[in-house]
């Protein structure tokens, strides 16, 4: 398994910007409009399209773009999110990081999409 998993990440990562706007907020909301949840001081951390914030006047701090990693990786692997988030820090982007269960999903500053997109599509593993 380590093995095939070295022979995967020395390959170009082909990234895609999802296209949506996103907000992270915390507020009671119907399930079927989340895209992430995660649970914590007693509140849920919701990542949803920025246009459903706006509509039921949700409010948010940090307005996302969805940059979803082109390669299969594993949840045990070790050292991509260092690898990506590296780079873009070189760049003085941040990212927030979600690993899903087949991909990693990076969540950048909407105005620095096309440059963090560059940069991950120009990182090699």
């Amino acid at each position: 398994m380590q093995e095939n998993l070295k022979i995967k990440l020395h390959y170009y990562l082909k990234s895609l910007i999802v296209q949506y706007i996103l907000s992270f907020c915390t507020f009671p909301i119907d399930q079927d409009d989340i895209l992430c949840s995660f649970k914590e001081d007693g509140k849920y951390s919701l990542i949803v399209k920025k246009e459903y914030a706006d509509k039921h006047n949700l409010s948010y701090d940090f307005i996302a773009a969805w940059i979803s990693l082109g390669l299969n990786s594993s949840l045990d692997s070790v050292g991509l999110t260092y690898k990506f988030s590296r780079a873009l820090a070189e760049q003085k982007i941040s990212c927030n990081v979600i690993a899903g269960y087949n991909h990693d999903h990076i969540f950048v500053k909407y105005n620095n999409k096309e440059k963090a997109f560059k940069i991950l599509n120009e990182l090699k593993l």
